[in-house]
């Protein structure tokens, strides 16, 4: 039987026949059969085009299949890209739609190497992370299904127990009092029985001598004198017996009654509920693997070429003449401009704050020992590596003081934080603090020398290898650059775009290495002043600003002393 065909031929389909098509032009985006292909690449016009199989066109995921790169509205192909709207256009939709946008491009320069460009990589594993977060919350609902239904079985249990307790609390009660009831009826009894016993001997006493009263005839004077005083008595006794009886209780009515306790009472009339059933609610357990946010930013940016990056010198920082020993191992830019500076000199890290125009203000305080790098976290708060000590210390810069310090498994060599976490950069290892629940992540095949961060993406130099790195979040490596114009690099950071800006420590420049790690360019030399920035280095993403650490030679007793150089990039 003749296989269906599923695909035919669009230019034959055009000419009235049926012809099974074997490939796809993507420029005119038709089927084409063998023979129409033949025509096709031998046309000036179509022979450049790029076509597939049908199989590979059909391997394509659907939503990609119905995207078309002819306007639909014009029935024009695109040839340019408006950045603000974010779409493709034709030349017609410039008049049309497109007026008044200032931010259009070639369409050939936006998907010039889209593909093998990094940020192709950064999406697979973004997809793969998603994904594998998603696999972990379900996985994370249905173990919490589970427990609450365990829950519920454990709850019933409860309530089951707490009725049966309450039964045999309320039968040991019943048993007490009943048992305090026959006790109570038993002794009343036995006193009135005692009591019947002793009216009943009088009652017969009365009735014998109430019997020989008629007797009394038969006697003489002097018997009858001496028998009624002895009936006079015993009769005289047994009144008074009887008024003694009633009048001391022992004849008073006797009645058993219950009064239940105010407690059991209370019981019916407060006791409105067997309990509560409450839903108690906990931070959600589980760490997440970092996802770049807005990740479309990546593929269209408008942002200056490696080539247009060219420094521009503003000022350089006023040491006082008492501290021109200083020591730079890092200088930072806070969010108000203001710059800090780590003094390291005996050992012993100083931390000294300049204002925007480079003047010293003040120390903010010294260090229980050396430290080699910081970040600023937030809330006025820098983190500050211990390096002796194996701690991160976060400083207040505006209270002067050390707010807390967190231990860390490996030595500190380096810090960066996006005020969620905090990456420790070592040449062993690094580690991932959550700065919500300080929770430890530790990242073996992430080794660096100085470590940078930006949108979830951690950048690292290894000074021995001079190399510049890039990782995931989770430590996974992305790309690495070498380049002849960095040797030992270390103070890393990145600019609003992307740009990874290193300090070459033994030929005294400032490399930029592009965005996909494939390119660099030396931005600062020994021709730029620049002297020994053996360090430090950082830019404040939302001014531009960047400031470099450098030797300079005092002009008064011609001695260098350091200092650090502000750009505007």
């Amino acid at each position: 039987m003749a296989s269906l065909v599923t695909d035919c031929c669009t230019l034959c389909n055009d000419d009235g026949t049926s012809t099974e098509a074997v490939r796809w032009c993507i420029e005119c985006e038709v089927f084409l059969c063998t023979d129409c292909e033949k025509h096709h690449k031998k046309s000036r016009i179509s022979k450049v085009h790029n076509t597939m199989s049908t199989k590979d066109y059909h391997n394509l995921p659907k939503f990609m299949q119905d995207i078309s790169s002819q306007c639909r509205d014009h029935k024009k192909k695109y040839e340019l890209y408006c950045s603000f709207h974010d779409c493709p256009c034709c030349v017609t939709c410039i008049t049309d739609k497109h007026q008044k946008c200032q931010e259009m491009k070639p369409l050939s320069d936006i998907l010039r190497q889209v593909k093998s460009s990094a940020s192709v990589q950064l999406f697979e594993k973004d997809l793969k992370d998603v994904k594998e977060n998603l696999e972990e919350i379900i996985k994370h609902l249905n173990s919490r299904i589970n427990t609450s239904n365990s829950q519920k079985t454990k709850t019933a249990e409860q309530i089951r127990s707490t009725r049966k307790s309450i039964n045999d609390f309320l039968e040991k009660l019943e048993q007490e009092i009943l048992k305090d009831l026959d006790s109570k009826q038993s002794k009343l009894k036995s006193e009135m029985d005692t009591l019947l016993q002793q009216l009943k001997s009088q009652a017969n006493q009365m009735s014998q001598l109430q019997s020989e009263f008629s007797k009394m005839q038969y006697a003489t004077e002097l018997q009858t004198y001496v028998g009624l005083r002895e009936i006079e008595k015993t009769t005289s006794e047994a009144a008074k017996h009887l008024e003694d009886l009633k009048g001391g209780g022992p004849l008073d009515e006797v009645n058993i009654e219950l009064i239940i306790s105010a407690e059991l009472q209370s019981f019916f009339k407060d006791v409105k509920s067997f309990g509560d059933i409450n839903i108690n609610t906990s931070p959600f357990p589980l760490q997440l693997k970092a996802v770049r946010k807005d990740q479309a930013q990546y593929l269209v940016q408008n942002i200056p070429t490696i080539e247009q990056i060219k420094p521009t010198l503003l000022r350089q920082l006023t040491i006082p003449q008492k501290r021109k020993s200083i020591d730079i191992r890092f200088c930072r830019i806070l969010p108000d401009g203001k710059y800090l500076i780590l003094d390291n000199q005996y050992y012993r890290g100083r931390l000294l704050l300049f204002s925007n125009d480079g003047m010293f203000i003040r120390e903010v305080l010294i260090l229980t020992g050396p430290s080699s790098d910081s970040c600023f976290v937030r809330n006025n708060t820098v983190a500050v590596t211990l390096d002796l000590e194996k701690e991160i210390a976060f400083v207040d810069v505006e209270k002067n003081e050390i707010l807390k310090s967190i231990n860390i498994s490996h030595s500190c060599d380096s810090v960066a934080s996006d005020g969620q976490m905090l990456v420790v950069g070592s040449t062993k290892k690094s580690t991932i603090v959550n700065l919500s629940d300080e929770s430890h992540t530790i990242l073996k095949g992430l080794v660096a020398d100085y470590v940078a961060l930006f949108k979830g993406i951690i950048y690292g130099s290894i000074c021995t290898e001079n190399e510049v790195c890039c990782y995931t979040s989770t430590g996974e490596p992305l790309w690495t650059f070498m380049h002849d114009d960095i040797a030992c690099p270390r103070g890393i950071t990145l600019d609003k775009n992307g740009f990874v800006y290193v300090v070459s420590g033994y030929n005294n420049r400032v490399v930029v290495v592009s965005p996909d790690g494939k390119t660099c360019k030396t931005i600062l030399s020994e021709a730029d002043g620049i002297r020994s920035p053996l360090y430090a280095l950082d830019i404040d993403r939302e001014s531009g600003i960047m400031i470099v650490p450098s030797k300079i030679r005092d002009d008064y007793n011609n001695r260098e002393y350091e200092t650090a150089f502000v750009y505007k990039l």
